[in-house]
Parts: structure tokens; C-alpha cells; sequence
């Protein structure tokens, strides 16, 4: 799991090449907002960001139990990255920001008109 990194995953590539084959046009991981988000609309002061349901405790979602192993480690860590979401996400509302955040349990070759339907609406 430590191979895994937070930038170019392959959810967000996804939502990557069904924002940009809908004509929108976006920044990545600006470094100069909260949280660097995966995509930036600066025209639209808006940002979307791609979630692993493991890694950011998709509550509800299969994807997000926790280990048998080291099974505190892992609770921890992953009310950490919770918090650090959150907080990031307020930052950025305070900075006259909005979010979208897209799980990666949404992410389906069935689900694409339903998620270009929430960008549109998002973007628009």
C-alpha cells in the first residue's frame, strides 16, 4: 500500500478525461490552495476532488473496511485523513471555494451519465 501515491491515480484520471471530453478545462494539485485538490476550475472557483473510499473512509461503501492487522494503526489513519478532508474542504469553502468530492465506488462505466450529469450541474 505505500506504492500507492496521492497524485494520477486511476479514479481520478477517469473523472480527468470525462471532464475534459465534456469541454471543461481545469489545474492540477494547484500547491498554492488547501489540500491541493485534483482539479482546479479557477474560472468557476470550484474544485473536484477524487476520493479513494479506502484511504478517506467511504462510510457505508465496501471498499472502506478496515484491516484485521494492525487494526488501530489503520483506524487512526483513516479518521486522520477524515479530519484532514474536512478540514481542507472548510478551508477552502473560507476561501470562497466550492468542492465536489466523487468516490471511487462511483466511478463506473455504468454511472459516467449520472457523473457527467453532477459535473455539468456542478460547473454550471
Amino acid at each position: 500500500m505505500s506504492k500507492i501515491g496521492p497524485k494520477n491515480s486511476r479514479p481520478e484520471i477517469i473523472i480527468r478525461k470525462l471532464v475534459h471530453n465534456m469541454g471543461y478545462r481545469y489545474r492540477l494539485h494547484r500547491e498554492d490552495l488547501p489540500g491541493k485538490p485534483d482539479l482546479v476550475f479557477p474560472k468557476h472557483k470550484k474544485v473536484i476532488l477524487v476520493h479513494g473510499c479506502f484511504w478517506h473512509g467511504h462510510e457505508g461503501c465496501k471498499r472502506s473496511t478496515i484491516p484485521e492487522t494492525n487494526e488501530n494503526f489503520w483506524r487512526k489513519k483513516i479518521a486522520n485523513n477524515i479530519d484532514n478532508d474536512l478540514r481542507k474542504c472548510k478551508e477552502l469553502t473560507e476561501l470562497g471555494w466550492i468542492c465536489l468530492v466523487i468516490w471511487q465506488c462511483e466511478i463506473k462505466s455504468k454511472n459516467m451519465e449520472i457523473l457527467k450529469r453532477r459535473v455539468s450541474d456542478f460547473l454550471n
